[in-house]
């Protein structure tokens, strides 16, 4: 991994966080091929946008880093979520009724979207809405609490949907997914929002890149049954693929373009 661009090793920073809560300087240089003093300011930036908590040796994770800073988690394996977006978009239809989540995933899907016409769109993520409406969709915010590291309105945001009909379908990023547990995030109000979500879907896609398959999360916002199809990258492991087939819920791989 030597020599690898800023950013990128920020993320895998990150990514490396996740799994272990913990990383040391020296274990990074020697993963990177950088020195040291270019590992304490990789450190030292993602510190000040409060990801990562710097300790003596390295870093741990921050209480309030929630799953990364949105601009950073869209280079984070953009190519495999672009890929899944350009699957997601084939399902959609001018004149559709639709929900996004504020997932990066999502945000790539809107740019796949932005030539159809007549689309409303109910959607919790800001830059999602931001990016359709100037393409000239009905874009619908469904209110809550701002969440700036996700850029996205949070919490359980009542019956405001109640007697207001159903969407056709809606698209969902996850945190981690499982047969057993269904569609999961780790934030309790990040996970309100979608239950919300969900529950004026007709159809509900959960859309995952490889790396989300067997991560932490707590809370369940899409029950297995309530599951209608998932997108995932081509390299999943075909044993996972198969745990959900069996269960009766449809997967779709899509890979990056050449």
């Amino acid at each position: 991994m030597a020599d690898i661009a800023e950013h990128e090793r920020q993320q895998e920073v990150l990514r490396l966080l996740d799994g272990a809560g913990r990383v040391s300087v020296q274990d990074l240089a020697t993963r990177f091929g950088v020195s040291l003093v270019t590992v304490r300011k990789d450190l030292e930036a993602l510190e000040r946008r409060r990801l990562l908590r710097r300790v003596r040796g390295g870093a741990v994770g921050a209480s309030g880093a929630d799953e990364g800073a949105f601009e950073m988690r869209l280079r984070y394996r953009s190519a495999e979520k672009m890929a899944i977006a350009r699957a997601a978009a084939e399902i959609v239809h001018d004149g559709d009724a639709i929900a996004l989540d504020c997932s990066t995933t999502c945000y790539f899907l809107a740019q796949e979207l932005r030539d159809r016409r007549g689309l409303v769109v109910l959607t919790n993520g800001l830059r999602t809405a931001e990016l359709l409406s100037e393409a000239g969709a009905t874009v619908v915010l469904p209110g809550g609490t701002l969440r700036r590291s996700s850029w996205s309105l949070v919490g359980d945001i009542g019956d405001v949907f109640v007697g207001r009909g159903r969407v056709a379908r809606g698209f969902f990023g996850v945190r981690s997914l499982s047969p057993e547990a269904g569609l999961l995030e780790l934030s309790p109000e990040e996970t309100a929002a979608k239950r919300r979500l969900v529950s004026v879907c007709g159809e509900v896609h959960g859309l995952f890149d490889s790396s989300k398959v067997g991560r932490f999360a707590l809370h369940t916002f899409a029950e297995p049954h309530q599951i209608t199809g998932l997108i995932t990258d081509t390299g999943t492991d075909a044993k996972d693929i198969a745990g959900w087939r069996a269960a009766g819920v449809e997967v779709r791989t899509a890979g990056p373009e050449r």
